[in-house]
């Protein structure tokens, strides 16, 4: 959903991902209706808020690894290899995360979004406080 800023996208993702309740009506999300399937719901999506939520002190790889142990994944390291290339990231694969980019970053939880092949991916703002180059590599890593 991509519209004006102010108008509650934020909002609408969080009651869409059961992370708030909804005041009135009804949201399906992947057949499943918030209120009464969150668990359904739940399963079959991944968040990526507006701000990267990795882990700093550990590698990129690490970071992926650990995501997919987390969500009971086959061959983790073999996941994590593959997001690493499919997203332009293995040369900082063994770095730290706290020395990437900001771009680097917010390339890296959207990678992490995509453990588990989730049907539904919510985005919430995924390029806030990036400049105009780490905006188009994020921009081209979720084309």
């Amino acid at each position: 959903m991509m519209t004006a800023r102010w108008i509650g996208k934020t909002t609408v993702i969080r009651i869409l991902a059961t992370l708030l309740g909804a005041d009135a009506g009804e949201a399906l999300v992947n057949g499943y209706d918030v209120s009464t399937g969150a668990a359904d719901v739940r399963r079959s999506i991944s968040l990526t808020g507006q701000f990267a939520a990795v882990y700093e002190i550990v590698t990129g790889r690490e970071n992926l690894m650990l995501t997919a142990r987390l969500r009971h994944q086959g061959h983790p390291a073999k996941l994590a290899d593959d997001l690493l290339a499919r997203f332009d990231l293995t040369e900082a694969a063994q770095r730290e995360v706290a020395t990437n980019s900001g771009g680097m970053r917010r390339r890296l939880d959207i990678a992490l979004s995509l453990i588990g092949e989730p049907s539904v991916i919510f985005l919430d703002e995924p390029t806030t406080g990036l400049d105009p180059e780490a905006r188009n590599e994020v921009w081209h890593a979720v084309r």
